[in-house]
């Protein structure tokens, strides 16, 4: 039977409702609140704070030594610049197809962020990081896993340890990801993780800054706020890392509180688990698309572990008539998509000609992807047959107006 001849289905669910947080979750802030000490470092004697706590059990589960919770990603992202000792003007590599906190973070600490061209599947060009690296004399690559995707991380890191680039990883939307089964996160100077509502993890704001470099984590603690207090981190490095750190590094007030912290570690101890229930919605949906009229999935390499809490799809056709026709059609049918190629930011999505404290940039390849691409946040709340309704709108919705 044609898609467009199938009954019509409308979605009523919502594209942006979270799951609940856990029980456990809740007891745990609410005895934080009862205690009155939300502040990470007002602890009483022998007492390890919630924050601590979560820093411990995050190193543990990335498999690293240390482990900063912050006060959001964008704030792990710029103290892992300033730790790295990003100077003003200096130019900074990124993912010309990002959200707007990651060229703000470069921005945020004087930088200026250099553009990089993507590929059709998503992920950063390296022949186009290879030259701008040669013409820019970037010193420092931070990365964008944008929407999930792992680039060849095999490659990129032969051609930064050839160039000598250093690399940080935004991975607010790789946590749990990994390639050839090392973690997301584990592969530069230092990995970003963000907590926000529609994340991996859920505390409404929070972030994590991870590293295996001590004196790089001592700087990133000194800089988000730890006063002289910077031994009370039991996922951080040695009191000897801090001699120079201590006095040299400016304060800029990025901490995460023992309430947030509270409300995260029992989602943490079940991310694993979620891991598999958003990649059973992401095949759902992907399945479905298979072979719809006038759009394409995009294939994963089998050396990627993905967390599937978003689906992205190129459209056939760049036209703009078509493409709002279609996502119009999708929205009153209940299905919420959002579109890189629009003229105008809404929402969270924008893309890097709307970013004016950016210097305009000339990525050719970057706007003929984004011109065709949809993007669909996956929230837990949806169910499997959820899924397979969503897919079978999308594809009626795209044989209608996408020929």
């Amino acid at each position: 039977m044609d898609d467009a001849t199938l009954p019509e289905e409308v979605f009523t669910g919502s594209f942006t409702q979270q799951e609940p947080i856990p029980d456990e979750a809740i007891e745990a802030a609410v005895q934080v609140m009862r205690t009155g000490r939300l502040h990470r470092y007002n602890t009483i004697d022998g007492e390890l704070s919630e924050t601590d706590q979560l820093e411990v059990e995050f190193a543990k589960w990335l498999g690293v030594p240390y482990c900063l919770a912050c006060a959001s990603g964008g704030a792990a992202m710029q103290l892992a610049l300033r730790a790295y000792g990003v100077q003003a003007g200096e130019p900074v590599l990124t993912n010309g197809y990002t959200l707007a906190p990651v060229p703000g973070a470069i921005a945020g600490v004087g930088a200026r962020p250099v553009l990089v061209e993507i590929t059709d599947a998503m992920v950063i060009d390296l022949d186009d990081l290879a030259a701008k690296i040669e013409n820019s004399g970037a010193r420092l690559l931070l990365i964008s896993h944008m929407r999930g995707r792992l680039v060849d991380m095999d490659a990129l890191m032969a051609l930064l340890e050839k160039t000598g680039v250093a690399l940080i990883e935004d991975c607010a939307h790789t946590m749990g990801a990994a390639w050839r089964g090392e973690k997301s996160g584990t592969f530069g100077l230092a990995g970003c993780f963000s907590a926000q509502t529609y994340k991996h993890v859920n505390s409404g704001e929070g972030g994590f800054l991870t590293s295996e470099d001590p004196d790089f984590m001592a700087r990133a603690i000194m800089n988000s706020g730890s006063y002289m207090l910077y031994d009370r981190h039991a996922a951080g490095p040695g009191r000897e890392h801090f001699d120079n750190a201590r006095l040299d590094t400016p304060n800029c007030s990025s901490r995460m509180d023992n309430l947030r912290a509270a409300i995260l570690r029992p989602q943490l101890a079940r991310l694993d688990e979620n891991v598999e229930r958003w990649n059973a919605r992401y095949d759902a949906i992907e399945e479905g698309l298979a072979g719809a009229s006038g759009l394409a999935t995009v294939p994963r390499p089998a050396e990627e572990t993905y967390v599937g809490s978003s689906i992205q799809f190129l459209t056939h056709t760049s036209d703009t008539q078509a493409i709002r026709a279609f996502l119009d059609r999708a929205a009153m049918r209940g299905v919420q998509l959002k579109w890189f190629g629009a003229p105008e930011p809404a929402g969270y999505t924008s893309r890097h000609d709307s970013w004016r404290y950016v210097d305009a940039q000339n990525l050719p390849k970057t706007d003929a992807v984004l011109a065709r691409l949809v993007d669909m946040r996956i929230p837990l709340t949806f169910s499997l047959e959820d899924c397979r309704s969503i897919a079978r709108i999308i594809r009626q919705c795209a044989q209608e107006t996408l020929r």
